[in-house]
């Protein structure tokens, strides 16, 4: 699985945050979204019936996405989010133990850090992709000063208050990757308004990357 997140981080590093998506609707959106190009995708779990979601994702496009939960805040949800197939937990906060127990289903955990010792904490817990959240709240800078200390093989993301029109900036900072959420998709949103808000997306990371 780990292979799987890498290679889509280098294709197109932006996590697709489903927050709100009901299951009947999940893969079509899904499918939408890797149509366009992105194939990381994470159903938060205070959206209605999450595993189910994850559930169906898993069944319909694991074999091609990297699909997982989002805003996972206990050992007993990530139990739940490994028997509905995810392979990726991702929390807003560091919780060592949630990062333990990720671990030891197989799972990738992704927590959430604001300061250098979170971060820290994260990576020595066990976790290698680590997402600065709410980013807008500390800027592109926070990123690039936190790259100087922290260990080469961190992967570190930018989520919260973060899109296309400001990725160039946050890659000029370090960041290796983004969590994008109402850009991409809200509650009341149509596949194919999914499909056209992802194409915009990525043709923007990649013009932001090119530069």
């Amino acid at each position: 699985m780990t292979d799987k997140l890498d290679n889509w981080f280098i294709e197109m590093p932006v996590v697709a945050i489903l927050r709100g998506i009901r299951p009947d609707e999940v893969v079509e959106v899904g499918e939408s979204l890797h149509r366009a190009g992105i194939g990381i995708i994470e159903v938060p779990l205070n959206s209605p019936d999450p595993f189910r979601s994850i559930e169906k994702l898993s069944r319909s496009l694991g074999d091609r996405c990297v699909v997982g939960a989002g805003t996972v805040l206990t050992v007993s949800d990530v139990d739940s989010v490994a028997l509905a197939g995810g392979e990726v937990v991702v929390s807003p906060n560091t919780n060592t133990s949630v990062i333990a127990r990720t671990l030891s289903h197989g799972m990738v955990p992704m927590p959430g850090w604001a300061t250098v010792t979170e971060a820290l904490s994260a990576y020595h817990s066990g976790a290698r992709y680590l997402k600065l959240f709410p980013a807008s709240t500390y800027g592109a800078g926070h990123i690039k000063s936190a790259l100087a200390i922290l260990p080469a093989d961190c992967r570190l993301l930018a989520v919260g208050g973060v899109g296309a029109a400001t990725a160039d900036e946050w890659l000029r900072a370090g960041v290796h990757g983004f969590g994008i959420g109402t850009e991409l998709y809200q509650p009341g949103f149509s596949a194919e308004q999914v499909y056209q808000s992802a194409l915009t997306v990525v043709a923007a990371l990649r013009a932001a990357r090119d530069d």
